[in-house]
């Protein structure tokens, strides 16, 4: 009985370099994919005082489906949940049934009040609006700036446009933001760009019915874009940001850290 071994063959410098012009000398020109795809997305925020303090926790998930018809995008099976022990899982969460079936193409209107107009005035709907801003946000990042992407080579995003309104909850303004295409990687079975991207020392202010807030946000996270076909393949965000609450009916003020924790990935 003889036995075979097959010992992987070390690159030499004519196949390395094919590899090298293939797929690290530029990303390919990424068009916004038509192709159906379905993804969901967890995002967990973390609540904690100044001294490191655990006070509270937040999940909120959701289905996001791109590629309908005329560019069209929806939002399902949004769920909110809470809880009060750093140890314990999450409960079931409730329904967030105004926002199902949310249909919408992704543009500049999603900042606008009338966006969200069946969505209700509560402190919780702000977790259901950063679905929609934190997916559009990625999917920028992914497809936006690929023709000004070089390996390794920090791109600052020109023309941020500084402070903007919220839905008229409240504004966020932007310093800086930087998008770095980092290399290449195998995920889901697909060859993929890697492509980081950072915004430091942001300054948001909330004004609700019942909580004011002032403070500043930093985030930060990873794209996979896959080489074959464009589409997001998974993507990371993480953030921090440290407020000041106002809470009506309350006489002292107090501060909050809330570290953010964003997963996306593909169900379909």
């Amino acid at each position: 009985m003889s036995l075979l071994i097959i010992v992987p063959s070390v690159l030499n410098g004519q196949s390395e370099k094919a590899i090298v012009k293939k797929y690290l000398t530029e990303l390919p020109k990424a068009s916004v994919p038509t192709k159906l795809q379905k993804y969901r997305m967890t995002a967990v925020y973390t609540n904690r005082d100044l001294y490191g303090n655990f006070t509270g926790k937040q999940k909120v998930t959701g289905d996001y489906t791109r590629g309908l018809e005329n560019g069209f995008v929806t939002w399902n099976n949004i769920y909110i949940a809470g809880s009060n022990s750093f140890s314990e899982p999450f409960p079931a969460g409730t329904n967030q049934a105004y926002m199902e079936n949310l249909k919408y193409v992704p543009s500049s209107k999603t900042l606008e009040a009338d966006f969200f107009k069946d969505f209700p005035s509560t402190p919780e709907a702000v977790f259901a609006k950063n679905l929609v801003w934190d997916m559009m946000a990625i999917e920028e990042f992914a497809w936006d700036y690929t023709d000004s992407l070089k390996l390794n080579v920090n791109y600052t995003i020109p023309d941020i446009k500084g402070e903007f309104s919220m839905a008229d909850i409240g504004t966020y303004t932007h310093t800086k933001i930087q998008v770095c295409w980092i290399g290449i990687s195998y995920k889901n079975g697909e060859m993929c760009a890697v492509i980081d991207f950072r915004a430091i020392d942001n300054k948001i202010e909330m004004s609700m019915d019942a909580i004011k807030t002032k403070g500043t946000e930093q985030y930060w996270g990873t794209v996979w874009i896959s080489f074959k076909d464009k589409l997001i393949e998974s993507a990371e965000m993480y953030g921090g940001t440290i407020q000041e609450i106002e809470v009506k009916g309350m006489k002292d003020k107090f501060l909050i850290k809330t570290i953010r924790e964003l997963e996306v990935n593909k169900i379909q």
